[in-house]
């Protein structure tokens, strides 16, 4: 997917990871069955079955949200994932030739959820995918209507969540580094392309730490209710996360013991 009109430069470093992204999943996953061919569609969804994920081979697809076209699909972007219902329909259009692997909706679900690190790439793909998309939504709207939804540009030192808060969106590092706090103590690193802040986002508890940007960063921002709807209508993916974070949240806690262990032994002597 890529953004039409001025490319934020914000979105560069996500359309390119995203792009690597379906190669990956459907890695030594055969065709269900011969590449179809299409000329000129005013509306692909209309006419593609439903039963079954496609490949964009060659061609360009635009992309439009009332009638405005926002973005484009090119060689190697899945076609056919259902969109998410807070967002407005897409209608996928295109004026010339293009070419379309077919794949079983079904067999591409139970390929990616065999493996953890399929589930968590595909929805990393979901996550960013819907990013982009509400932000070209949002080009729609005034100014003084945009939501925080989307990506944003921080500098070294600025805090991307508060211990204590409310949750109310899950974040993506697209580039830089950012440092995770408990209490005012260092527990832990937060890499690039890593989810994090979902935890509370799923169990409605509040921030159990604070994340501060270690060095200038872009960062993505995914609304609570949009995350769980990716989440809700991927379970299996869901899971793999909460896995996933469970794994990481152990060390944390790890972390934390030994950092109280060490300020007790400080203070006694």
């Amino acid at each position: 997917m890529y953004l039409l009109g001025e490319q934020p430069a914000y979105a560069d470093a996500l359309i390119n990871r995203l792009q690597t992204i379906p190669a990956q999943l459907l890695g030594r996953l055969s065709p269900c069955g011969p590449v179809l061919e299409f000329a000129a569609v005013d509306d692909l969804g209309a006419v593609l079955p439903g039963d079954q994920l496609f490949v964009l081979d060659s061609g360009l697809l635009h992309g439009c949200i009332e009638d405005r076209p926002l973005f484009y699909l090119h060689e190697g972007d899945l076609v056919g994932l259902r969109q998410d219902t807070s967002l407005p329909r897409c209608r996928l259009c295109t004026d010339s030739p293009l070419t379309l692997t077919p794949y079983l909706r079904s067999e591409v679900f139970q390929h990616i959820y065999a493996d953890p690190e399929r589930s968590e790439l595909f929805l990393q793909y979901l996550a960013g995918q819907t990013a982009l998309l509400s932000d070209a939504v949002a080009r729609l709207k005034q100014p003084e209507f945009r939501s925080t939804n989307g990506f944003q540009r921080v500098a070294r030192g600025d805090v991307l969540i508060h211990q204590g808060d409310e949750a109310d969106h899950v974040f993506v590092i697209i580039e830089g580094h950012a440092e995770a706090f408990v209490n005012g103590h260092k527990v832990g690193d937060v890499p690039k392309d890593e989810i994090f802040g979902a935890m509370a986002v799923f169990t409605g508890e509040k921030r159990n730490a604070s994340v501060i940007a270690s060095e200038p960063s872009t960062v993505m921002l995914i609304p609570k209710d949009q995350f769980l709807s990716l989440t809700q209508s991927n379970p299996k993916i869901a899971r793999s996360l909460i896995e996933g974070m469970a794994r990481r949240i152990d060390l944390l806690n790890k972390q934390v013991t030994q950092l109280s262990a060490s300020i007790s032994r400080s203070e006694t002597h």
